[in-house]
């Protein structure tokens, strides 16, 4: 049902039955390499192209999450995915290796929390018996899309964030054992005029504030409700950005609650820059990280916020600012 102005409260309260997450040899030296399913040793894996690899890892997240539930795939309604190639190519063309009726979204790095507000809105309201929720991002590809092929070795700034590799899906239910979805909030896109690809996480910032604010003044509850409040790909630039604002506007979240994925995901020696974003970053932290902690009750409630930058090559060539935006899910273990 709708909650306040933009929020979803999930009566029947959907599970989180399984997850399944893959990642890249970078992240296999990351600060949460034990919180993965499979870590490849190849950035390839095996494959001819880098937009292949990222399908490869896709299909594997999804066949993980799936396995873990033993459940075959005839048996699943739906599949939500999203990524950032162009044409979400690795969420469609997983879609025909997998054979699941297949919705395909696009909210760049926010897809993992839009994919997964969706596929629980479908199996709160009965439209769906189940649903499989999932995205990717792969570092090369998305790299020689959006800004230069790896193998230039282009100069980055501080400020710049480093896509992970890596892949997460999650299988949703009306009932089992996994933590339960209990509502979202759907974000306003927000331009603030940032223009600069290398500064995603001042450009996402302040898409994050918006959605945060509007979670709490929808479902009438503030910071304390929670034991975690992260971001998805705000990196260490835009996390603080995020806070800073958060706090002018009255919303004062302790810092040890406070945390982004983009922050946790890689250690502090890794040559991340501002630390980590992608569609996989928020994907492989929650499904990975905080799924575990959750399922170990050393989490009870958990707030993602999941942030995306809605640019293109196109509108960047175009002198286009970048509108960014937020989806957020709430877990309860």
């Amino acid at each position: 049902m709708l909650q306040g102005l933009q929020s979803w409260l999930f009566e029947s309260q959907p599970v989180v039955r399984s997850t399944g997450v893959i990642g890249g040899p970078f992240e296999a030296q990351g600060a949460l390499a034990n919180d993965f399913d499979i870590l490849h040793e190849d950035i390839w894996f095996g494959q001819n192209s880098f937009e292949k690899a990222e399908q490869k890892m896709l299909e594997q997240a999804c066949e993980t999450a799936l396995n873990k539930a033993n459940v075959n795939k005839k048996d699943v309604q739906f599949f939500l995915a999203g990524d950032l190639l162009n044409q979400i190519i690795s969420s469609s063309f997983t879609a025909r290796a997998i054979g699941i009726p297949f919705l395909g979204l696009y909210g760049a790095c926010s897809s993992s929390m839009e994919g997964l507000a969706l596929a629980a809105l479908l199996v709160d309201s009965g439209f769906a018996k189940n649903a499989l929720a999932a995205t990717s991002s792969h570092n090369a590809a998305c790299e020689k899309q959006y800004r230069y092929p790896t193998e230039y070795g282009s100069q980055k700034p501080p400020t710049a964030q480093w896509t992970v590799t890596g892949a997460g899906a999650a299988f949703i239910t009306p009932d089992g054992d996994g933590p339960r979805i209990i509502g979202a909030t759907i974000g306003k896109v927000v331009d603030m005029g940032i223009s600069d690809p290398f500064n995603m996480g001042g450009a996402m910032a302040p898409a994050a504030v918006d959605t945060i604010e509007a979670h709490f003044r929808d479902f009438n509850r503030g910071p304390d409700y929670y034991d975690l409040i992260a971001t998805g790909d705000l990196g260490k630039v835009g996390h603080q950005i995020a806070a800073d604002l958060l706090k002018e506007h009255g919303i004062n979240i302790p810092s040890e609650k406070f945390t982004d994925c983009g922050v946790l995901i890689y250690k502090k020696e890794q040559p991340v820059f501002a630390g980590a974003s992608g569609c996989a970053c928020a994907a492989t932290v929650t499904y990975g990280h905080f799924y575990r902690r959750m399922k170990q009750y050393n989490l009870n409630r958990v707030l993602v916020i999941a942030t995306g930058a809605l640019l293109s090559p196109l509108s960047y060539q175009q002198k286009e600012s970048i509108p960014c935006i937020a989806h957020a899910v709430a877990f309860e273990a």
